[in-house]
């Protein structure tokens, strides 16, 4: 399967997700950082949702998640050692990978729905409700992000004409810090 989505723009979501989240198993950055130094297997990684039906699949989760921190996918075998994925990975350089990451708000990230792909492996009624449901998510969270944007500069607004120099200070501080999340 042939990647439409470029290596260069996938190595760079990896790189940003490494930077902003902490793994709960540290040898799990060090195989996305494998994955990364490496065009050949970047070509043949693919991110997606329900990685679990996929042929060979990796699923790994930030701190900010309540999921298993690691599994390895292959013809039904699951294992949670990192280890046996980077050997599998590396000595069978032509099977496509697919990547399940799990973290919070992910789907109301550009970053991470910029390199999201449909999981071909999907059942059909299954990838019709994951899509329907994907959507849903995105706009619920889109909304809720605004209205929390809003929130805060109402209430910046109201120290600003109270001269709550400390609130001011707290409340722009929290702003910048929920833009930042979705930048």
């Amino acid at each position: 399967m042939n990647s439409p989505i470029p290596v260069m723009e996938k190595r760079d979501f990896l790189k940003w997700f490494l930077e902003k989240y902490q793994l709960k198993r540290r040898e799990c950055a060090w195989l996305l950082n494998f994955l990364m130094s490496d065009d050949i297997l970047m070509e043949r990684v693919h991110f997606v949702e329900q990685a679990e039906f996929c042929p060979k699949a990796l699923m790994i989760s930030a701190n900010n998640v309540d999921q298993v921190p690691f599994a390895f996918h292959k013809n039904q075998h699951v294992t949670m050692d990192a280890e046996k994925s980077f050997h599998d990975i590396r000595l069978n350089r032509n099977e496509d990978i697919y990547i399940q990451l799990n973290f919070k708000d992910k789907h109301a990230l550009p970053q991470y729905v910029a390199v999201l792909e449909e999981n071909p492996y999907l059942p059909a009624n299954v990838a019709e409700e994951t899509v329907q449901s994907l959507l849903a998510e995105m706009v619920l969270d889109e909304s809720i992000r605004h209205k929390q944007l809003t929130e805060l500069s109402l209430q910046i607004d109201l120290a600003l004409e109270h001269g709550d120099k400390a609130r001011f200070l707290e409340l722009s501080k929290q702003y910048s810090e929920l833009k930042a999340l979705y930048s």
